[in-house]
């Protein structure tokens, strides 16, 4: 709950670095919550109401732990656009995310796993 309850607070902060497991529980957070969405959206209402407003309030924060994530790589936040090309963009990006991140500080902050950071090692 602690790398979700991060991600919200940092809703739209594109600075500084976001360790792995922040990024893969924020992940696992937005994927079962879309699913109970997307349930309760057929079962009762029947069309998409419940996850549209879930996606729509989850783009945000999860554009930014990605750019934050990419920060702790010690590359630029622009390089999520990567996901864009087919096959080869999705693997790419998935390898990147399960590397560990920079050791030390690198030009984007201080190493979140050094207890440096907001988030202490977990």
């Amino acid at each position: 709950m602690t790398a979700v309850r991060t991600c919200l607070s940092k809703y739209v902060d594109f600075s500084g670095r976001a360790q792995r497991s922040e990024f893969w529980w924020f992940y696992l957070f937005n994927i079962i919550g879309s699913a109970v969405a997307n349930v309760i959206d057929t079962a009762v209402l029947g069309f998409p109401a419940l996850s549209l407003i879930w996606m729509l309030g989850l783009i945000l924060p999860g554009i930014a732990v990605s750019v934050r994530r990419m920060h702790d790589l010690d590359k630029s936040g622009w390089w999520i656009f990567i996901i864009l090309i087919p096959i080869v963009g999705v693997i790419l990006y998935i390898y990147w995310f399960v590397q560990r991140g920079t050791v030390g500080p690198n030009r984007f902050g201080p190493d979140p796993l050094a207890g440096e950071g907001t988030m202490a090692a977990a």
